[in-house]
């Protein structure tokens, strides 16, 4: 499906909505007040190709350390207020954009003083609606549902705009897949500005890959979404890692090797998981979008080649490199992996030029 039309803001130098792409962030769990781990996680991400980094602050230390923070890092930086809104004060002098949770920041007064703060440095708000701080009379009256979470954003959307405040992004957090889905999906339609997509507490590895790969993956699909983020406990390159494989396995980035490789099966005449494990490992720093194939046997081989760009198909004890649907050569297997992997760089090489 087509991607929904949003309002652009930017998050620093990072655009976020409209025809930009669509980014992924993470956040950092260190004490903020430490800059020099704070840092260090900061760096990590970045090298693994996060684009937008939040922090926790949840005190004046917190909020006294940003400044020193920003000179040390080059991500646009999101600062992360619960509770007390005068650290939201502080921080929009330095950060470059504030995320505020609606269920505990306090009454409209503090909303108005944050958005007149923001108004004034130019940066965004991002409304952050979990499911599991719902304000009270949403709560209430919806439960932790995801008309509650709709509610709520549209209250705080037009508490905002009522203060002259259009810098917006939104969040609808749950910590299972239906509920968020949900949330996102009834909320599309009624506004115009971009979406921060998430499962929150989405629990460890292992967990929130389904539940996030389920999520998200099905927003994207659904053309929802501008920015976005894995929450995995105690990870950080993992977190990207696993959010740059969902925008490329649901079509919205195109950018690295896309591998095809068949089930194993008593038919296989080489040593298809070595193989595979080889190719994943020597190609996992390419950036062109490329699809390969790496088959076993000759059963689906030849038909999942003509779909792409290169394709090793094992025989007995030798196999075919087809490149584009055409056979390229015939080598035996202690040759054919190095030759493959040799025109897979050629290709990538090309199209980077191209």
């Amino acid at each position: 499906m087509t991607r929904y039309k949003t309002k652009q803001i930017c998050v620093g130098n990072v655009k976020v909505g409209g025809d930009a792409p669509i980014s992924v962030q993470s956040m950092t769990f260190t004490k903020t007040k430490d800059i020099k781990a704070t840092k260090e996680q900061i760096d990590r991400l970045q090298l693994a190709g996060c684009d937008i980094v939040r922090v926790a602050v949840s005190d004046e230390d917190d909020a006294n350390a940003l400044k020193e923070l920003k000179k040390e890092i080059s991500l646009p930086l999101v600062a992360d207020i619960h509770f007390r809104y005068k650290l939201a004060l502080k921080a929009l002098k330095v950060a470059d954009c504030i995320r505020i949770n609606p269920g505990n920041i306090g009454d409209k007064s503090r909303v108005k003083e944050i958005a007149k703060g923001c108004n004034e440095y130019g940066i965004p708000i991002r409304i952050g609606v979990n499911a599991g701080s719902l304000e009270k009379q949403f709560d209430e009256k919806y439960g932790q549902t995801p008309q509650g979470m709709v509610e709520s954003a549209l209250y705080n959307i037009k508490l905002l705009e009522d203060y002259g405040f259009d810098n917006i992004k939104i969040s609808l957090k749950a910590s299972d897949v239906e509920r968020t889905i949900a949330a996102y999906r009834m909320l599309r339609p009624l506004v115009v500005y971009p979406f921060h997509i998430g499962v929150t507490e989405a629990g460890s590895l292992y967990h929130s890959m389904i539940k996030s790969s389920m999520a998200l993956g099905n927003l994207l699909l659904d053309g929802i979404g501008d920015t976005m983020r894995v929450s995995i406990t105690g990870e950080l390159e993992e977190e990207i890692k696993v959010a740059k494989s969902i925008l490329k396995y649901s079509g919205r980035q195109k950018e690295g090797v896309t591998i095809i490789s068949c089930p194993t099966c008593g038919r296989i005449e080489a040593n298809l998981i070595e193989a595979v494990k080889i190719v994943e490992d020597r190609l996992k720093d390419i950036k062109a979008p490329l699809q390969i194939s790496v088959m076993g046997c000759a059963v689906n081989a030849l038909g999942e080649a003509k779909h792409s760009d290169l394709a090793i198909a094992f025989g007995n004890k030798s196999g075919l490199i087809i490149k584009k649907g055409k056979i390229l050569c015939k080598l035996n297997e202690d040759k054919i992996l190095d030759v493959f992997l040799e025109e897979v760089q050629k290709a990538a090489d090309e199209m980077i030029k191209e």
